[in-house]
């Protein structure tokens, strides 16, 4: 899989895409117009480990419900990713077996320099 889980109105996405080299190929999903499916996230989630680190904390959402203070198990990250697009760290960049999450700045290093 080569896809760039993304949204179209984040200028920090829009900045991070224009960043990376070589991506012709590469499926751009803009998640709030095509949600992330069942399979695309448990894909994500077989590369990156966990779905914990996939979710965004930062979310609006997780601070209107309160959830910094429940313990999350992997299922409720997992449902509240399918349920929001907001809970996705974003840009989730896949390449083959590859992922690189979010957007600090050594992620978005890393990403870059992989696809040179």
């Amino acid at each position: 899989m080569k896809t760039i889980f993304y949204l179209k109105t984040c200028d920090t996405c829009k900045r991070i895409i224009k960043l990376l080299p070589n991506i012709e190929g590469f499926k751009l999903q803009d998640i709030k117009q095509e949600p992330i499916t069942p399979q695309q996230l448990d894909t994500m989630k077989q590369l990156a480990g966990s779905y914990e680190a996939l979710f965004s904390r930062r979310a609006t959402l997780y601070k209107e419900r309160g959830l910094k203070d429940k313990a999350l198990a992997e299922s409720d990250y997992r449902d509240l990713i399918l349920e929001h697009y907001t809970f996705l760290s974003r840009p989730v960049i896949i390449d083959g077996d590859k992922i690189f999450i979010g957007n600090s700045k050594k992620v978005i290093d890393e990403a870059v320099n992989h696809l040179q």
